[in-house]
């Protein structure tokens, strides 16, 4: 039965924090746990949980939350009721009043104005926008839409990559009421066609003449264009022959929108009659395997994200940001609308140019991968190798100081993880803090000299004063630690293009390593047997389901893969293995309840002929350490042991062996074998045969997605007799 408790009901915050109602008894959690909770607020507002009668738990410090207890016990529902909230930003006021994604631009413009919003320095011509630029070239470009003839929920394909028109051109499609078909162009032909008739888009924007080119063949002769916009370069230089439709400049869009503005008075309402349940964008999922979906994502997912990504990323007005993710992308995206509410400064840059923009940029924040972390873990380990034995010999030695200092830190902050359902008697936790106390007070003085020695230094050349967000991915261990020792705070999350896209992440107070964080604000998770479905108890490995309102609306013209992984509960199956952290009140672990922790993709588990399962993801991680590998995938699905496809650092190898260069495969096959046992001796499984190949896996030969993850399929397609011959 529903109890209604006034703020003045007998209710406590203890210190750890956790929650308890006092009246109730205190007994152990019920066996299976669904957990959610969200925003960062340090005050109580909208406070919401359901308890089992006699549950006692701990909860971190969030403004809204829910935990579903699975047990025979009667539920009690409690529920706080929120005070009326006064004052407050009049911004956050009116971002309750966006419908559509679209109505933040106008909020931006009034509160930042002339505060620069864009800086685009690698195009012809370079471009810097303010805020109330951008605001108007988004109104300019809308309108010139309209004049061409687009109508609400019409398909238009932005095949295009990232840029400052990129993003007005997205803007100015979703504020006509049409919606986005979005790709890079760096994607195939093939797949390019394949999105632009599965969506049935009725017309193309595109990057430039070089990549229009290079599709303009099959386009015109399969594809049905009612026109093309061009967003850089000359329509001179476009390969027309054939063409019977009309072609159009960015700045000629924008022309035609200015003049109709004009004639009707500057209107701003461009986005008046769109509904947020209201498609706003079809993103093809790249995964790393099968053919790519079309997920509707509506205006009411997207802004979700909008609302809500500050209680894990506290940008402010001014904060530099640098991107280099494509900004297609459903991470990138969501990311990008969200910094542009904080009033922040974006740079776009490249994997190319990415090191000197770090060192000349000095970004607060930078919004990318873990495969770009661990590329500029491994540049400072070169930089450390190379220098004198002296130099070399002092960095190593107070890197590891600064590892294990960060560890005890760790454990009496009460943020290690763990499993065990059980915690530990309140006197082992209190020596086992004492000692951590200790240790950490010893090494603190050599941490600290290391901070002027050598991390000053780091950090003079990568920037990122407040944070790196890690995302599309998981971030491994020692990449995470590393950067933790050397001062430079990693942020990990989690989501998926299905979830528009994140659903947790770790916030700047409870940055646990190795956690994907807490679940975003009315974001519902549990765990659940990939047999049964049966909900699991916190520690309990399972299939991660995820409902809230980031939920996608479906894939699009295919209802039957929707119900898949779609229920009529609004739970989504993200195909992912992970675990809830268990509450502890003790102990090193009592601040990491609740927190999600994820360990890997459910099909790509690797099934040995012995009917042990093995997930690849920690033994590839912990290769990657070697900086004799450079790739790895490990294999072994039906087979009686694992092996490895791997592409080796040939540099790397001839610094450890001159000779290596001169001698036989055999050789460089035996050097990176030894590493491979050597980083991974410690992993639950051992691999066996390996494959060296020389090519690598890039997004332009098709073995990596856009957001540089391998794709194990193509890989495994593409060496498929060498794999047979390895094993026979």
């Amino acid at each position: 039965m529903p109890i209604h408790l006034k703020p003045d009901c007998s209710f406590f915050i203890a210190s750890f924090p956790f929650l308890r109602a006092s009246a109730m008894t205190s007994t152990s959690l019920g066996p299976s746990m669904l957990l959610s909770y969200g925003s960062s607020s340090r005050e109580f507002h909208d406070l919401r949980f359901r308890l089992n009668s006699g549950h006692r738990v701990r909860v971190p410090s969030f403004r809204r939350f829910r935990i579903h207890c699975g047990s025979k016990e009667k539920d009690v529902t409690a529920i706080i009721e929120s005070s009326s909230l006064s004052g407050g930003d009049a911004a956050v006021v009116r971002s309750n009043e966006w419908k559509a994604v679209p109505d933040i631009w106008r909020s931006s413009a009034e509160k930042y104005g002339d505060k620069v919003a864009l800086v685009d320095p690698y195009h012809d011509p370079p471009l810097k926008l303010t805020y109330n630029q951008l605001e108007q070239e988004i109104l300019d470009f809308a309108q010139g839409l309209r004049v061409v003839g687009v109508k609400s929920d019409e398909k238009i394909a932005l095949f295009a990559d990232n840029s400052c028109r990129w993003l007005v051109s997205d803007q100015g499609i979703m504020s006509t009421g049409a919606v986005n078909v979005v790709r890079g162009s760096r994607s195939s032909v093939e797949e390019l066609l394949q999105i632009y008739q599965h969506s049935e888009s009725v017309a193309l924007v595109v990057d430039n003449p070089e990549f229009f080119n290079r599709i303009a063949d099959t386009f015109t002769s399969k594809a049905s264009l009612r026109f093309l916009i061009l967003l850089w370069g000359e329509k001179s230089s476009l390969s027309t022959q054939g063409m019977q439709i009309p072609v159009y400049s960015y700045t000629e869009i924008k022309t035609l929108g200015q003049e109709r503005r004009a004639e009707s008075s500057g209107s701003n309402d461009t986005s008046k009659s769109i509904n947020p349940d209201d498609t706003a964008a079809i993103m093809y999922t790249s995964g790393t395997t099968g053919n790519p979906k079309g997920v509707m994502l509506t205006h009411r997912n997207l802004l979700h994200q909008i609302k809500h990504l500050s209680a894990y990323v506290p940008a402010e007005a001014g904060d530099r940001f640098l991107s280099m993710l494509p900004s297609w992308h459903a991470y990138e995206r969501a990311c990008e609308y969200f910094i542009f509410t904080c009033g922040v400064e974006q740079m776009y840059t490249s994997i190319r140019f990415l090191k000197d923009d770090l060192k000349r940029y000095q970004p607060h924040y930078l919004i990318s991968v873990p495969l770009v972390y661990e590329t500029l873990y491994s540049g400072i380990q070169k930089q450390i190798f190379t220098s004198s034995a002296a130099r070399k010999f002092l960095a190593l030695t107070l890197i590891k100081i600064s590892l294990a200092y960060m560890e005890m830190k760790r454990i009496y902050e009460g943020m290690c993880l763990t499993k065990e359902q059980k915690p530990p008697m309140y006197i082992v936790a209190l020596v086992d803090w004492l000692r951590a106390r200790v240790v950490a007070a010893l090494l603190w003085p050599l941490h600290m000299l290391a901070k002027i020695l050598i991390y000053k230094k780091i950090h003079a050349s990568i920037g990122i004063s407040k944070a790196g967000i890690s995302g599309g991915g998981s971030l491994p261990i020692h990449i995470d630690k590393f950067f933790e020792a050397i001062g430079v705070i990693l942020q990990n999350g989690y989501g998926l293009t299905e979830t528009s896209p994140v659903i947790c992440a770790r916030t700047l107070s409870c940055n646990v390593l190795g956690s994907a964080g807490y679940p975003m604000h009315g974001t519902e998770f549990k765990i659940v047997d990939p047999e049964t479905n049966a909900v699991l108890p916190p520690g309990s490995k399972g299939i991660v389901k995820v409902r809230g309102p980031q939920i996608m609306k479906g894939y699009y013209k295919n209802p039957t893969t929707t119900k898949q992984v779609l229920n009529e509960s609004g739970w989504f199956n993200t195909g992912d293995m992970g675990w809830i952290a268990p509450h502890h009140s003790t102990g090193r672990s009592r601040r990491c309840g609740g927190l999600i922790v994820l360990e890997g993709r459910a099909k790509d588990t690797i099934v040995l002929s012995t009917g042990e399962n093995v997930e690849p993801l920690e033994i590839e991680e912990a290769a990657m350490r070697s900086r004799l590998i450079d790739q790895i995938v490990v294999i072994g699905q039906d087979q009686r042991r694992l092996g490895a496809i791997i592409i080796p650092n040939k540099e790397e190898a001839e610094k450890l062996d001159p000779e290596t260069s001169q001698l036989s495969n055999e050789k460089l096959k035996s050097l990176v074998y030894q590493e491979l046992r050597k980083w991974t001796s410690e992993c639950s499984f051992q691999v066996g045969p390996v494959l060296i190949v020389d090519e690598p896996f890039t997004i332009d030969n098709g073995l990596m997605t856009p957001t540089m993850k391998i794709r194990r399929d193509k890989v495994v397609a593409k060496y498929k007799d060498e794999i047979s011959q390895l094993y026979n």
